[in-house]
């Protein structure tokens, strides 16, 4: 394989790869799905070197919280074995400083962050440059695996909150391609449907990259659960028509006082409280951010371009400013739950019961 090359592998068909982000053993790379070709095509992506995995991040052919937590321990065992550093000091070194770059393509999502130090963290525990590699891929393999249980282990949790015919409304994706596998407020659903009750999903299109349009409606689609795909803008619509059960979301980071999650989810926390529909938080207790408050947390500002243009098709005046920021925080009065691995706690919660909590 040539230094710095990008293979592209094209699945056939629809079949949907075991894992949205993997390692592959046979030639050390990080295996994903593209996202942004999705639906019209399922390619897998191996990146063998950290720019390509930057890149990756920043244009969200990986995306979702829990992903981007294995992406970022994936990057470090990447690096590790791409470092000619021939001293522990050197490697460590060259990890910490590639640790830095991948913490710096999403700075909102926690998880990116907490993956790369989980990582990081456990090369301590090294006593040479080779035991440095090998423990960092098995601590990154670890995060991809462990990712998988705990998705389970919260849709079945956060499964015994819906009834046989509910309706959920979701926002963005927050299924298996947002996670190594499952899902997280998809996950929810389809454990509700793995234990035999019949859901249905209405999913919000989620511009402006229609996430939810693309991604959601595909993955639900694919798993024959019934969905329909609605514009941003009918959340009020459906909501005041009592054709909402509940509202299930994911989210990016959870600090003490507020829920990230994708634009647009804080708008459909207010409709939701507005006509006493439960609005349900789904995410794995790695999301959250036991030390910042709202107003401490940077939200990331993506290209005037994903706003000008749709499908490669001008949809704007060029030269109109453009404000576009990829989350927005839902305070938590706004919030009727948190399901986590953990249980399901409603605010107001203390996070060190959420955190340890089995």
């Amino acid at each position: 394989m040539r230094p710095g090359c990008l293979i592209l592998t094209v699945t056939k068909g629809s079949e949907i790869p075991l894992r949205t982000i993997d390692w592959n053993d046979e030639f050390e790379t990080i295996s994903m799905i593209d996202q942004t070709l999705l639906p019209a095509e399922v390619r897998t992506i191996e990146c063998d070197n950290i720019g390509f995995l930057c890149e990756a991040i920043l244009s969200l052919r990986i995306r979702g919280a829990p992903a981007l937590g294995a992406a970022g321990g994936f990057g470090v065992a990447l690096a590790a074995i791409k470092s000619r550093a021939d001293s522990m000091e050197a490697l460590l070194d060259d990890l910490r400083k590639v640790g830095d770059i991948i913490r710096s393509t999403r700075p909102t999502a926690v998880n990116l962050a907490w993956g790369v130090d989980r990582v990081l963290d456990a090369a301590r525990d090294a006593y040479d440059t080779d035991g440095i590699r090998r423990i960092v891929l098995q601590e990154a393999k670890a995060i991809a695996d462990e990712d998988v249980k705990l998705n389970k282990r919260l849709g079945a949790h956060g499964g015994e909150l819906l009834h046989d015919g509910d309706t959920v409304l979701t926002h963005c994706n927050a299924g298996r391609m947002a996670c190594v596998d499952w899902g997280t407020a998809l996950g929810v659903v389809r454990s509700a449907v793995e234990a035999g009750k019949e859901i249905k999903v209405i999913a919000c299109e989620t511009r402006p990259l229609n996430q939810g349009g693309r991604i959601t409606t595909w993955e639900l689609v694919e798993d024959k659960i019934p969905v329909t795909l609605i514009t941003d803008s009918m959340s009020g619509h459906v909501m005041r028509r009592q054709m909402v059960d509940c509202v299930i979301v994911g989210a990016d980071r959870i600090t003490q006082d507020a829920v990230f999650n994708k634009i647009g989810t804080y708008t459909h926390s207010l409709v939701a409280k507005e006509h006493n529909v439960p609005f349900y938080v789904a995410a794995p207790v790695s999301t959250f951010d036991f030390e910042r408050m709202e107003d401490e947390v940077e939200i990331e500002l993506r290209d005037g371009g994903e706003l000008r243009f749709m499908a490669g098709k001008q949809i704007a005046p060029l030269d109109v400013e453009v404000y576009n920021p990829a989350f927005d925080a839902t305070p938590m009065e706004n919030v009727t739950a948190i399901i986590t691995e953990n249980g399901v706690f409603r605010p107001p919660f203390l996070l060190d019961e959420v955190k340890y909590k089995m």
